[in-house]
Order: C-alpha cells, then structure tokens, then sequence
C-alpha cells in the first residue's frame, strides 16, 4: 500500500488549541512561542495504534500539524514507520516524549537536538557484500542513532575473501548510547561482522 500523508483531524487540532489557551496563558500573555518538531516512531501494525500513539500529544498540549503514514515501507522488525509534525512550547516537548515512552510508543527519532552525542565504531567484515547500505538502514532503524560518518576501506573489492573495514560515528542520545552500541553488535552479528567499539568514548 502506497504512503499516505494525512491532515490532522480537526476535532484533536481543536482540542490541543482549546488545551493551549487554558494552559500556556499567563498574567503576562501566553508562556511562549509554538515551536516545530518532528518525531519519528515506529508501530506495530494492528488495528488502534496509530490512534494511541496520538492521544499523548493531544494530552500533553501540542499541537499536530501532519502525520506521514508509511504503511507500505516496513522497518527491519516488521513495524510501521510513521512521521508526525507537530508544534507545542518547548517546554512541553520533552515530557511528551517521556510519555509516549511510557504508553509503549517506540520513539526512534526527534528532532536533530535529540541526537546531539557521537560514538565511533570500526566495523571488520564483508561489508560491500553483505550490503552496506542495507547494513547501516538496519542500524539506523533499529537503534534510533543517524550516521553522521562514515569512511570505507575496501581495497579489495566486492567479491574478494579479504575483509573492508568501516569507520562509522553515529549520533544518539547521550543516555541511548549503550543501547545503540548493542544494536549495532546485534545487526553486524546477523552478518558476521566484527565490531570494534567504542574509539575513545563519545564526543
């Protein structure tokens, strides 16, 4: 099934702005000024997950503006992707995120500020021919970390018994770091790639 991209339902965009006049108003105005923000999470597919996945984002007064419902690009672990734009004041942001941790929602990417920490790792193996690209997207989608980096030595080329190696830094959560390292050693085993990590600690 193709993506979709959808409009916020009327009757939740009403109900987070009734929910950001009574709140955000103070003596002096309102508290401070909407910002954007994207999040990424990644769902089962059954019937009422989007929908849970959205009620605290209406509870937690933000505002939503989009949702991109990727229905037809399923991650590694056979979930959906879905992209959701909201705006809120940013104090807001953070215990939104918390809370849709909390009701069980997989938040694999918010923001650029989110992953604002760096960890290096060298990766030893076949990497061209057991797919690279495939190798990082698994990464990538499984841990939550984007790939700030990386530098490839293949002398060898695709086909030969010699192994490449791959100089990878990624991006995370400082606090998610020790689980992005353990992500990337459970992808790299799948394909018999040997990891090296982590190269003097994070940046």
């Amino acid at each position: 099934m193709p993506s979709e991209s959808t409009p916020a339902p009327d009757e939740d965009a009403v109900a987070v702005e009734e929910s950001d006049e009574t709140d955000a108003e103070t003596d002096g105005g309102r508290e401070t000024e909407l910002q954007a923000h994207t999040i990424r999470l990644e769902l089962v597919d059954e019937p009422g997950q989007l929908l849970a996945a959205l009620e605290p984002i209406a509870d937690n007064g933000a505002n939503l503006l989009s949702i991109f419902h990727e229905r037809g690009n399923l991650t590694p672990r056979g979930r959906i992707p879905v992209e959701v734009d909201i705006e809120c004041p940013p104090a807001r942001f953070e215990p939104l995120l918390e809370d849709l941790r909390e009701r069980g929602v997989n938040v694999i990417q918010a923001d650029a500020e989110e992953y604002g920490d760096e960890v290096t790792l060298v990766l030893v193996g076949h990497l061209v021919d057991t797919d690279l690209s495939g190798t990082l997207k698994s990464i990538q989608d499984r841990s939550g970390a984007s790939v700030a980096d990386i530098d490839l030595s293949a002398p060898a080329g695709a086909g030969s018994e010699a192994h490449s190696s791959a100089r990878l830094r990624l991006r995370a959560r400082a606090d998610d770091i020790p689980d992005v390292i353990a992500t990337v050693r459970e992808v790299a085993s799948e394909k018999d790639i040997r990891v090296i990590a982590p190269l003097e600690g994070r940046r």
